[in-house]
């Protein structure tokens, strides 16, 4: 395992990133570079896709593509915002994952599955969770405060940002909830007490 003992904090603590003045050029190789760029090409695409959607939804052209009622389609646009809020927030998550780990040179291709589904993870994760506080079942706040579109997308682009938090919150919930119970893993001293008992 390599020593990490070194390697230079996040800004703006080290705004070097551990480098000596005017050390300017990559210390990626070239495969690595094009790898780095496929991955910042998708997650900027879907920066600048999702702002787009959502001016699409509160425009209410899925309405007229689908053929919702006018009566239902509200309670529609706002799950679907709720989505894309939840991805947005994701989406930058990932994003600034990827540029620390890029200058911090601890970028691999071992996490670009996590850099590619956090931002989908973040929006069902915030679809789910925006069901549940308007349906009354969770009461974090006052289920009528997301009425408001505004309010749908700042409560759900926070869940999105910060879903791996959420997803550990909700995990003990659904512990209390459901009594599901983890059990530790057993460390080898503990396999060696129990053998000799």
């Amino acid at each position: 395992m390599t020593d990490r003992t070194g390697a230079p904090g996040f800004a703006p603590f080290d705004p070097t990133d551990g480098r000596p003045l005017l050390d300017w050029k990559s210390k990626y190789e070239s495969e690595a570079k094009s790898e780095i760029r496929i991955e910042a090409w998708y997650l900027g695409a879907l920066l600048a896709l999702i702002p787009v959607a959502m001016l699409v939804v509160w425009l209410e052209l899925p309405r007229e593509w689908l053929g919702i009622p006018q009566t239902k389609y509200p309670v529609f646009a706002r799950f679907c915002v709720s989505w894309l809020s939840g991805t947005l927030g994701g989406t930058l998550f990932a994003l600034k994952w990827l540029y620390h780990t890029v200058a911090r040179q601890l970028w691999h291709l071992d996490r670009r599955l996590w850099r590619l589904f956090t931002p989908h993870i973040s929006g069902g994760l915030s679809f789910s969770v925006f069901a549940l506080v308007t349906s009354g079942i969770i009461r974090l706040f006052d289920s009528t405060a997301l009425n408001s579109m505004p309010a749908v997308v700042g409560t759900s682009f926070l869940v999105g940002y910060f879903s791996d938090s959420a997803i550990a919150k909700l995990s003990e919930v659904a512990a209390t909830l459901f009594g599901v119970a983890r059990q530790k893993a057993e460390t080898p001293k503990q396999v060696a007490s129990d053998s000799t008992r």
